[in-house]
């Protein structure tokens, strides 16, 4: 029997390991979308941006590497829209916001993708996928970790679109370390996240990774973090990975030393990823051989 409850309680009754799982992300662009939004933010809310602007936009960005994501604050919608924008550098070492406002949508595509355009933001930008017509999860669980969130940091929070990973709603990005979250929800007071962020710290029970790192080494990271209890967000800097056969060996520059990690990667029974899938799918995830070096 078809299983029609939401992606995310699905999720959750199996236990899905989040660890691994942040998309991909070293250069950030976040523009603001007053308004409901379609399936496609830029391409499908003909109310808010003509979708051949949208088109342009996403396209010139995504032709410089970088991720797009609409915002917009959370709750009521203003009367007269407003058109802010952040760029974000997320890689370790060199992270900066950078954030402005233009005057009407066609000023997104005339905007420097360097921030150039912008002021440096000192203050972090939170976003949190309440992107309801991509996926029902993300209506109901985004907008009530938003809310808890924006009670606590109403300058720094806002919603967003699709972030990926909707079985792990409610998804949230902290920039500018790309920090992806999931189950944000589920925490006894997701503001939390956000308090520890402000102290260089991290959750790693709900962290899903950092957006600029590999896949392998996000999942290393969760390991060694739930060995140690390091919760600092720039401890075990990655210092190699070398992929073998069967296992994928992950160096981390530990506080004493360096810490070897081996992994295995395994598919997953088969499941369904989103609310809209009509297809089972199996997928990639990562389980712990071993841990070696000082402090493990």
């Amino acid at each position: 029997m078809t299983d029609l409850r939401p992606c995310s309680d699905q999720a959750r009754d199996r236990d899905d390991p989040m660890y691994g799982t942040a998309s991909a992300g070293f250069r950030w662009v976040l523009l603001e979308l007053c308004g409901a939004w379609g399936p496609s933010a830029f391409l499908q809310s003909p109310k808010i941006i003509d979708p051949a602007l949208g088109r342009a936009v996403v396209r010139r960005v995504e032709t410089e590497a970088m991720r797009i994501v609409a915002i917009r604050r959370p709750g009521r919608r203003p009367t007269t829209p407003r058109w802010r924008w952040f760029i974000v550098d997320a890689r370790p070492g060199t992270e900066a916001v950078y954030g402005g406002e233009v005057t009407s949508a066609e000023g997104y595509l005339d905007l420097a993708l360097d921030g150039s355009d912008g002021e440096l933001i000192t203050d972090p930008v939170v976003a949190v996928c309440a992107h309801g017509k991509h996926d029902q999860c993300c209506a109901v669980r985004g907008r009530a970790a938003t809310a808890a969130i924006a009670a606590a940091y109403p300058e720094w929070t806002w919603e967003c679109s699709h972030l990926g990973g909707d079985r792990f709603a409610a998804t949230m990005l902290v920039l500018p370390h790309g920090l992806c979250y999931g189950a944000v929800d589920s925490a006894d007071d997701p503001a939390e996240i956000i308090r520890l962020y402000t102290e260089g710290r991290l959750d790693n029970a709900l962290l899903r990774g950092r957006t600029s790192l590999p896949h392998a080494v996000q999942a290393a990271q969760y390991f060694v973090r739930r060995a140690t209890g390091d919760d600092r967000i720039d401890a075990l800097e990655p210092l190699d990975v070398q992929r073998g056969e069967h296992r994928i060996h992950v160096v981390l520059d530990g506080p004493r030393g360096p810490i070897e990690v081996t992994l295995a990667e395994h598919m997953s029974d088969p499941l369904h990823s989103t609310c809209n899938a009509s297809v089972a799918g199996r997928v990639r995830q990562f389980v712990l051989v071993s841990i070696e070096g000082p402090s493990t």
